[in-house]
């Protein structure tokens, strides 16, 4: 008989439901936080030990401490003009009882954001509201008889939002630069691709005579806009000093923006200028290469805007189900052809196995799918040489099925009911992959989402990543959750939430990592999740992640599945 399944009971369906609402995504993106490694100076250091750069190296163990006396201050510089939306202040013992928050567009002239006299050290969080560069926190009243002490001080804002009635004029709009580079390592990344609204294309500066200063981007809005906002998405080839620009005739350029402490990745903007062109002018690298942007996105009134495609509607967790296969077929039949594809050949990432055609993916009649690894050799095959027998032909056979062209979604939650294989070698996985990977996409631009992945040579961890062209293979963005012992000695549910803001990677129903949107654009690169993707579900051997099969490899070995289900 079919094993019975999880089932919610009615309080589990409350928690969710109350869970639900207290992580929906907020109308507007989340703060991005704009002080962390930023330039910092401060009235006074206690010692060498405790300099003011401690308080925004995101390290919770160092700390900026001030002399003993009164007032102190530190100050850090965001690099540019910036919404303001929260400070963060997590204070050692020795802490302010009265402080102001402050800001300033140019470090002379400043506003009070936020003022106390009753406070009461340890970790507090401010909501403010304002912009500024500059952002100084003033301690006027110790708590102590020591000075000030902070272990972090982060200050909050951007997030992409937008002024009222300002809208994305940049999209699909004709561009110019300096040069730009088409080649095999950066194929056709024109000037336009950094308007064309797609995280995952870019433009860059020509290999041959375009890593030089300045370089250069400019947009045709259409016609004269009032610019209010520039949001820069960079490649690590980005601008540490540059000034943006805008233009009526593309000639005489006028400056709104300037600076020579750029930090890269994802950048917002807040400016103020007209022109029908605006500019990206770099004048000083990052490196050694030159300058490439995902994405240069202009917002204000005016123009000639060309609405981009909607977002897709954001899901309700934990949803309807709008898509599974409970695999109730008969024993010896193979996957609902109405539902799945076999991918046929040798594997990818230098692994050994050659899929057949669902010649080792069964139905059990028991209601459950079993992908079978076993020796095998495929005559006329080749894979990269087999370590056990030294044949270049393929030696096992498996199988990897998916639903492209059947069935693919954005964003939900998905989950799967497993026995992984598991011995030193194998490499079962679930996962996602960009629909538009068929339709001529390459990997990694596509996007990739990895549930769950499990390597013998790690038997109790489950591992959950996510890949996009500026981080992937071994630079993928996951973390592994150890399940206390092998994983492959039982079923255990592999799940996903996903939508516009966040992923979060469950399991047997434990949340065990959140990958934020905003945190990944700020640090690592674009976000390109926000599209059609596909299920797969294969079992592998040998390749780059699990190592080759050798002398403990035991086969055959059966990835066993009970369910897939999608929840929208």
């Amino acid at each position: 008989m079919k094993r019975p399944r999880a089932r919610l009971s009615v309080l589990a369906v409350l928690t969710l439901a109350v869970a639900a609402l207290l992580t929906a995504p907020a109308a507007q993106a989340a703060p991005v936080l704009l002080s962390q490694g930023r330039p910092v100076t401060a009235s006074s250091t206690e010692n060498a030990g405790t300099p003011a750069s401690a308080a925004v190296d995101g390290d919770g163990g160092t700390r900026w401490s001030s002399a003993f006396s009164d007032p102190q201050w530190l100050q850090v510089d965001l690099g540019s003009t910036q919404q303001l939306s929260q400070v963060v202040l997590n204070w050692e013992t020795a802490y302010a009882k009265a402080f102001t928050i402050q800001a300033s567009t140019d470090g002379a002239t400043w506003t009070s954001l936020y003022s106390t006299t009753t406070a009461t050290g340890g970790n507090q969080t401010l909501t403010v509201t304002g912009s500024g560069r500059y952002v100084r926190l003033t301690g006027t009243q110790r708590a102590t008889q020591y000075g000030y002490s902070l272990w972090e001080f982060q200050v909050f804002g951007g997030g992409g939002t937008t002024p009222p009635g300002d809208v994305l004029l940049s999209y699909g709009k004709s561009g110019s630069a300096s040069s730009y580079q088409d080649d095999g390592a950066c194929p056709g990344c024109l000037p336009a691709k950094a308007f064309d609204h797609d995280p995952a294309t870019r433009w860059a500066t020509s290999a041959t005579t375009g890593w030089v200063d300045p370089g250069w981007i400019t947009v045709d809005l259409g016609a004269t806009a009032n610019v209010h906002q520039v949001v820069l998405q960079w490649d690590p080839a980005y601008a540490v000093a540059y000034q943006i620009q805008v233009s009526n005739d593309n000639a005489n350029w006028t400056s709104i923006y300037s600076t020579t402490t750029g930090k890269g990745f994802k950048e917002t903007l807040t400016v103020n200028g007209s022109g029908r062109y605006v500019r990206m002018y770099g004048t000083a690298r990052s490196n050694g290469y030159g300058y490439s942007l995902w994405g240069f996105d202009v917002f204000g009134t005016g123009g000639n805007p060309t609405t981009p495609p909607p977002a897709p509607p954001a899901p309700h967790f934990p949803g309807t189900l709008v898509w599974s296969d409970e695999f109730n077929g008969a024993a010896g039949a193979g996957p609902d052809a109405s539902k799945w594809t076999a991918e046929t050949g040798p594997g990818v990432n230098n692994e050994l196995e050659y899929y057949t055609n669902n010649n080792n993916a069964k139905q059990d009649g028991r209601g459950d799918l079993v992908i079978q690894l076993r020796r095998e050799a495929t005559p006329g095959s080749a894979c990269p040489v087999d370590p056990i027998s030294g044949s270049g032909t393929c030696q096992y056979t498996s199988g990897r099925i998916n639903t492209a062209g059947k069935f693919s979604f954005t964003y939900g939650h998905v989950e799967a009911n497993i026995k992984v294989s598991g011995t030193q070698g194998l490499w079962p996985a679930f996962w996602l992959l960009g629909a538009n990977f068929f339709s001529g996409t390459r990997w990694p631009n596509c996007g990739e989402i990895d549930i769950m992945e499990h390597v013998g040579k790690s038997p109790n961890l489950a591992y959950s990543t996510i890949h996009a062209p500026a981080y992937n293979g071994g630079g993928g963005i996951g973390a592994p959750f150890d399940v206390g012992q092998d994983v492959s000695a039982g079923f255990h549910r592999f799940g996903l939430d996903w939508d516009a803001s966040h992923m979060t990677f469950y399991v047997d129903g434990n949340a065990f990592e959140t990958i934020n949107r905003d945190t990944v654009e700020s640090t690592r690169g674009p976000w390109v999740y926000d599209h059609p993707f596909f299920l797969i579900l294969n079992n592998a051997i040998g390749g780059d992640f699990p190592g080759p099969p050798g002398a403990g490899t035991v086969l055959p070995q059966d990835m066993v599945i009970d369910y897939v289900r999608v929840y929208q």
